[in-house]
């Protein structure tokens, strides 16, 4: 599963550089736009000759995964280009389109899709969106809405997922100011961890 896995989230990569890389707003929704439609015409067109479609094209589409499936991600992305303050209404649509479809997608490749990961994805996304946030007021705003579930333990195939949710969970308690660098010894042994007990 490891190509049809790798084309997912590069594709949750490439719509975040979408953000990363935009200067304008308008020209950012465009661009957002134009992958939702590309997306969607994968259902009924061969891919054009662009990496990550092609990618898609070749590893989710024969596992089942449909390109309008894959075109509700944009919606996350889109509620960041938003006029207005971000509202934890707002946040709560960012992490549900963006980690809560990313993980559930990820749990049917890895063979276990009815375990409640949905919960885990959000929590990760508005994270993640705390983390590489550049504006103090967005990454105060995430990762306020950033509410952790009763802890579980994860069956084995979904432990690559789990070992993101325990590492979320730790940033959670910690302070927002002072990101633990990611790859610290201390992550390490917190995943491996993980892939042994599921916890």
């Amino acid at each position: 599963m490891r190509p049809a896995l790798e084309a997912l989230w590069r594709l949750d990569v490439t719509l975040a550089s979408v953000l990363a890389t935009g200067t304008d707003r308008m020209v950012s929704r465009i661009r957002l736009a134009w992958w939702r439609e590309a997306l969607v015409r994968l259902d009924r067109e061969a891919a054009p000759p662009e990496p990550v479609l092609q990618g898609i094209a070749a590893h989710l589409l024969p596992d089942g995964i449909s390109g309008a499936e894959l075109a509700g991600m944009e919606e996350a992305w889109a509620v960041l280009l938003s006029d207005t303050v971000l509202t934890a209404e707002n946040l709560s649509r960012y992490g549900g389109a963006r980690g809560g479809r990313l993980f559930r997608l990820s749990a049917r490749l890895l063979g276990d899709p009815d375990f409640p990961v949905e919960p885990s994805g959000k929590l990760w996304a508005l994270v993640d969106l705390a983390r590489h946030s550049a504006g103090p007021e967005e990454r105060k705003s995430a990762f306020e809405a950033a509410e952790p579930e009763v802890k579980m333990r994860w069956p084995r195939p979904l432990r690559p997922l789990g070992m993101l949710d325990v590492l979320a969970r730790r940033d959670l308690e910690r302070d927002s100011n002072i990101w633990e660098r990611q790859g610290s010894p201390a992550r390490m042994l917190l995943m491996l961890r993980h892939r042994l007990t599921g916890t």
